[in-house]
């Protein structure tokens, strides 16, 4: 459903020092920077698929949704989406696909959501009856209930989140560009909207490409996770493969009954956190049933969790890679 070969994004940005002086000069002699903001990246992505697209501030994210939705004609390379190229903006693809920017608004500020709701309708010519439907759904599913008929200056970042949501996916779109969706939000409404993003991806085999820099959305919701870094490709594939690949090691977290000094403790991991009775350990995958045993055991730990490392470690290390070998390179 979306394929990019080879896609370049590039921008020529007018660079000048500050004061009267360089503002002066600029009106005569420019100086340009071409910025590579998408530089030669590569994949494909099925329908029915939840993909995380991860990478640091500046890495080309935003850039990239905007080329496959239609926003921005791309430098160089080839894009398709539902089987058209999106910057010719064919109203079919347009029918097909929904870009939400967690930054960005579409509800009227001072009209309730509804209204932007018939709009919306109108701009898509939706049938009565298959709008109506959706709403419906849609209304279910997010738990709107009378959001929709209160200003939207009234409601609060979280509800006003949901409505957002709610006008995007009216037209029954089966693309789904996320950009932070959750960006802002309390921990209940995040866990609402990845509940409300899976739910509407099983009902309506909808393609789901997602950027958060909440790594918890990301584990959450996508199996598979596409990372660049500074317009490049550096990772496409299983998350859990990822994760393995880069640190295989466990995170054992303990509550001691009976007080352990460090040096015992460092026997069984590296300590890499200790507050009191409670300790998290690095433990090697091939030592933990052993390490388990000892702690229920002998130790008769209680609350005891292991865990994968967080996936904010794995992308540090890689970015650090990635960095090194530029480094390495030039």
């Amino acid at each position: 459903m979306i394929r990019a070969r080879d896609l370049t994004k590039h921008f020529r940005v007018h660079k000048r020092g500050s004061g009267l002086a360089a503002a002066l000069k600029s009106v005569v002699r420019r100086k340009y920077e071409l910025v590579k903001a998408v530089d030669g990246v590569s994949f494909e992505i099925q329908r029915g698929e939840r993909v995380g697209f991860l990478g640091p501030n500046g890495a080309g994210k935003t850039t990239t949704l905007k080329v496959l939705s239609g926003l921005l004609h791309p430098t160089s390379g080839e894009v398709e989406v539902e089987g058209f190229v999106p910057f010719r903006r064919a109203p079919e693809l347009l029918s097909a696909i929904t870009l939400v920017m967690g930054q960005k608004s579409q509800l009227i500020w001072d009209l309730p959501p509804a209204d932007t709701y018939a709009m919306n309708r109108a701009v898509f010519d939706v049938p009565q009856e298959a709008f109506e439907r959706a709403l419906k759904e849609l209304t279910e599913l997010l738990e709107l209930g009378d959001l929709v008929t209160k200003p939207t200056r009234q409601l609060s970042l979280g509800e006003r989140m949901k409505c957002e949501l709610a006008a995007a996916l009216l037209h029954g779109p089966t693309t789904l560009f996320l950009d932070e969706p959750t960006i802002g939000l309390d921990v209940a409404m995040q866990l609402a909207i990845r509940d409300f993003v899976r739910d509407y991806n099983q009902r309506h085999e909808a393609t789901v490409l997602l950027t958060s820099h909440y790594m918890d959305d990301v584990v959450a919701l996508c199996p598979r996770i596409i990372v660049i870094d500074q317009g490049k490709l550096i990772h496409d594939g299983d998350l859990r493969a990822l994760v393995k690949q880069t640190d295989p090691d466990k995170r054992v977290s303990f509550t001691l009954v009976t007080p352990r000094a460090d040096d015992e403790l460092v026997k069984l991991g590296a300590i890499l956190k200790r507050e009191g009775q409670r300790a998290t350990l690095r433990v090697g995958e091939k030592d933990l049933p052993a390490v388990v045993g000892h702690l229920l055991g002998e130790w008769k730990a209680t609350d005891l969790a292991i865990e994968d490392p967080p996936l904010e470690e794995i992308l540090r290390v890689m970015f650090g890679k990635a960095r090194e070998g530029r480094e390495a390179s030039s």
